[in-house]
């Protein structure tokens, strides 16, 4: 028997999760052809999908940072330096996760017993084991996702011979295979994150086989039309 979804109005959605595919397409061509025009595809792209809501509100601002950073794409593209921007998007990314979870661990309300209140109502969180949880598993995640930052920057700054060292001629520490740390940068990143997110799922329901669960589907359906409302709420988290 699955969980019953929390009956709350859902919010609307201001991200265009429709690009992301675009992106990790162009993204993977960049990656495979080695052509910068790739690169400055995904990254506006990206940038699009990112500016979105303040483009669709016609916000004159928001309009005006989308043109100025498309126009900073394009001087990198020019330079040849927009494929070590794409290279840098895992890093980014996970180093934001690992402070959006981290920052919250000094508060009463972990990042994760945030995501339980949204998702399945604050009942949930009150049941037997679920808060101390939330707390366990928002750690899991900090010193997860720090260790990928930490391993990404390795190989993007100082253990590629095609990296920022050696391509402005400082000496390069470590080298790892071209491919190998191109594939990990672009998709072993994500792989590793989906498949601590499936570890993580397999474990809670062992842990807290007395309480019932979301399934799978359920949960990713409920991240993805409550994720609004997750990013909109990040400072309120904190406090």
């Amino acid at each position: 028997m699955s969980l019953p979804l929390p009956t709350t109005e859902m919010p609307p959605r201001r991200y265009p999760l429709w690009l992301l595919p675009g992106y990790l397409l162009l993204a993977v061509v960049g990656v495979l052809t080695n052509q910068q025009i790739f690169s400055l595809l995904a990254l506006s792209v990206l940038l699009t999908a990112l500016m979105w809501p303040r483009l669709l509100g016609r916000q004159l601002r928001g309009w005006l940072v989308w043109l100025g950073a498309l126009g900073v794409l394009g001087l990198l593209w020019r330079y040849r330096l927009a494929d070590l921007l794409l290279e840098a998007v895992p890093l980014l990314v996970s180093a934001l996760l690992a402070y959006g979870f981290g920052r919250t661990l000094a508060t009463a309300e972990p990042l994760v017993a945030r995501f339980i209140v949204v998702l399945e109502g604050p009942e949930r969180l009150a049941q037997p084991g679920v808060a101390r949880y939330a707390r366990q598993v928002t750690w899991y995640w900090t010193l997860l996702l720090s260790g990928q930052a930490l391993l990404l920057s390795i190989l993007l700054v100082a253990g590629r011979p095609a990296g920022p060292l050696a391509r402005f001629g400082a000496s390069v520490p470590w080298h790892f295979s071209e491919r190998l740390a191109a594939g990990w940068l672009h998709f072993g990143g994500y792989l590793l994150i989906l498949a601590a997110f499936a570890l993580e799922y397999a474990y809670r329901r062992w842990h807290l086989r007395h309480l019932e669960h979301l399934s799978p589907r359920q949960t990713i359906t409920q991240l993805i039309r409550h994720w609004p409302q997750l990013v909109g709420s990040r400072d309120s988290v904190a406090s």
